[in-house]
């Protein structure tokens, strides 16, 4: 392997204690350090190229030169993922499954699963309003869990959805970590690929009858490019791969909320301005508040970019909260201003909270549509739909833990409805 010597190389044995120590800043870190936006790194005992800015995420989701097989780690595969999943494909074989999650998450479905979602947000309202005070985080992942079951045609009984919602958020929230919350998060994936294999089952044997056009049915009946069915344990991790996304947005409505309440002019610019502000408003969260951390890659086959030499199966590493960060590419990154969107241009590499490039033909996550349509309802309800009172709390979020939340998790006091 080329020894890069030009590409400025991190001093470790190994990485990964620093990794899991500075979470979100890891790599630019070390970018802000070395001024490059490429350095050599050790990650997990092997040498990893770590990369951030446009251009680096415009050659990270080329795919003829980078592939997702073997790329995830274990751990990512056992609480995130799931083992196998779309995530871990490539090539033709990616793409065709790619069209069947596409195919569920359609504006049609989008605004389906919105319409439940606000559904779910004023039934739980009705409680909320006998409550002194509620944790929105808290709430607002059971309502999500509770309209995502209902979309995709899973059988949620009301006794099972703090379970449930609970599991999905361990599955997010224990990737980044270590010890007792890690192998918690993994027996939440357990649970859960248990309860969704019964029910894929049950669908495939006629016992449990789902509704064509839903993601249960679709997912049940899914016919791969040989004609066969997944079988019951890959149709479970990939109905999941469904799920989970839609419940994580419960990180993207608390940190709406905060935005709301730590930049106050901005609920009556929602009101005053109507649905154009509003898209700025949340593409402004999902910029600015931390969500995905970074992406990895490996590579497919020996090529040279920027002076480096990117060696078949190296590791590479995308830095997602970095790029949204940099200043080349947005004014006074770490200021909150939703305006800056509307001179944006819908550029696929330079705004990428989710993943960067085309999501219906690379690994872009195919459910932005959804993360902001579940985002409008939200916000909505919130400016518009409820009066509520905002205790002292600590509010703060550490880029050291990935995920991130506030650490009060957004309590809320004397909620009523207007």
């Amino acid at each position: 392997m080329s020894t890069n010597q030009q590409i400025p190389h991190d001093k470790s044995l190994d990485n990964t204690p620093a990794l899991l120590q500075e979470g979100y800043l890891f790599i630019d870190n070390r970018v802000d350090r070395y001024k490059s936006d490429i350095f050599i790194a050790r990650i997990l005992g092997q040498q990893a190229i770590c990369m951030r800015g446009k251009e680096a995420a415009e050659i990270f989701y080329d795919t003829d030169k980078f592939q997702r097989k073997k790329a995830a780690p274990k751990r990512l595969q056992q609480t995130l993922f799931g083992k196998n999943a779309i995530q871990t494909m490539d090539n033709d074989a990616h793409f065709h499954r790619k069209l069947l999650f596409m195919s569920l998450l359609t504006p049609d479905h989008q605004q389906k699963l919105a319409n439940l979602t606000d559904k779910y947000l004023h039934i739980a309202l009705e409680k909320w309003e006998l409550d002194y005070e509620i944790n929105l985080f808290n709430e607002v992942k059971k309502v999500l869990c509770t309209a995502a079951c209902e979309w995709a045609g899973v059988p949620l009984p009301t006794t099972e959805v703090e379970e449930r919602a609970e599991d999905f958020i361990s599955m997010i929230y224990s990737f980044g970590t270590i010890g007792p919350e890690h192998w918690e998060g993994r027996r939440a994936r357990n649970r859960v690929e248990n309860w969704i294999r019964g029910i894929i089952s049950e669908v495939r044997s006629g016992k449990t009858e789902a509704t064509k056009g839903t993601a249960l049915y679709e997912m049940a009946f899914y016919k791969q490019q040989d004609e066969t069915h997944l079988d019951d344990q890959m149709a479970a991790v990939e109905l999941i791969n469904v799920l989970r996304p839609i419940v994580a947005n419960a990180t993207f409505i608390t940190f709406s909320a905060l935005a709301l309440h730590e930049y106050t002019e901005e609920k009556e610019k929602i009101k005053a301005e109507g649905k154009d502000y509003l898209e700025m408003f949340i593409h402004e969260v999902r910029r600015f508040y931390p969500f995905g951390p970074f992406v990895g890659a490996k590579v497919k086959h020996d090529f040279t970019w920027k002076n480096c030499q990117f060696n078949k199966g190296t590791l590479v590493m995308l830095d997602l909260y970095g790029t949204n960060h940099d200043p080349r590419l947005w004014d006074s990154p770490n200021t909150f201003n939703p305006r800056r969107f509307a001179k944006w241009q819908g550029g696929l590499f330079d705004f990428i909270p989710q993943g960067g490039g085309d999501p219906s033909k690379g690994h872009r996550c195919p459910g932005e549509g959804v993360t902001v349509e579940v985002m409008k309802v939200a916000i909505k309800f919130l400016v518009n739909k409820i009066y509520f009172e905002v205790p002292n709390q600590d509010f703060s979020f550490s880029l050291d833990q990935m995920p991130t939340l506030p650490k009060s998790g957004f309590v809320m006091r004397n909620v009523r409805k207007k």
